[in-house]
């Protein structure tokens, strides 16, 4: 008899794992663009480097940037970028931490576009900051396209804008995600 309860347990926990396994999605080719609408001249950057997980049971998302990988049009506007403005090699990287607040509302089973609700703190350049925004995830095919659309501003992050390029530089700064997400598995790399 307790052999039969041991076997049962060890099965029980067997089928949550898996159902937890299914639950989690994972990328590491995600992108992420922003754009800045100048008088000057436009500013616009893509990062195809972007890790990031989506826990479906949760809600749990992460995403980490390396701030190098973003390419920019020019190369001059890559490197005062890195140098002068996000300092690269002092903040190697940008994170968010957060979660999909109506995750229960989406359903795996079934081809679907959902809208949902993101909260989380956004990390650049040392500084943390509190973002809610609005997304959709769109399932089909056992994969989760997830894309949202936000803007910040360089003062919230402590970024120096210098003086003499400062009013050639838009106020506010639009970011836009788009993941490819599959399911995550033991053998993922």
């Amino acid at each position: 008899m307790k052999k039969t309860i041991f076997i049962l347990l060890i099965g029980l926990l067997g089928f949550q794992a898996a159902v937890r396994g299914q639950a989690r999605y994972f990328t590491k080719q995600g992108h992420i663009s922003f754009f800045s609408e100048a008088p000057l001249e436009n500013i616009e950057a893509h990062n195809e480097q972007v890790v990031s997980f989506i826990d479906m049971s949760t809600g749990d998302l992460v995403f980490s940037v390396t701030m190098r990988a973003f390419q920019f049009r020019k190369s001059l506007m890559q490197e005062h970028f890195n140098e002068n403005f996000v300092e690269s090699d002092t903040y190697p990287k940008a994170t968010f931490k957060g979660r999909v607040m109506n995750i229960k509302a989406i359903d795996l089973s079934g081809d679907h576009t959902y809208k949902v609700n993101v909260t989380g703190v956004l990390t650049i350049h040392g500084v943390d900051k509190q973002v809610d925004t609005e997304g959709i995830l769109v399932v089909q095919d056992n994969k989760i396209q997830g894309k949202s659309t936000f803007s910040v501003t360089p003062q919230e992050f402590n970024i120096e804008i210098p003086l003499l390029v400062r009013e050639h530089i838009a106020k506010r700064i639009d970011i836009t995600v788009e993941m490819l997400y599959e399911p995550f598995t033991s053998q993922t790399p």
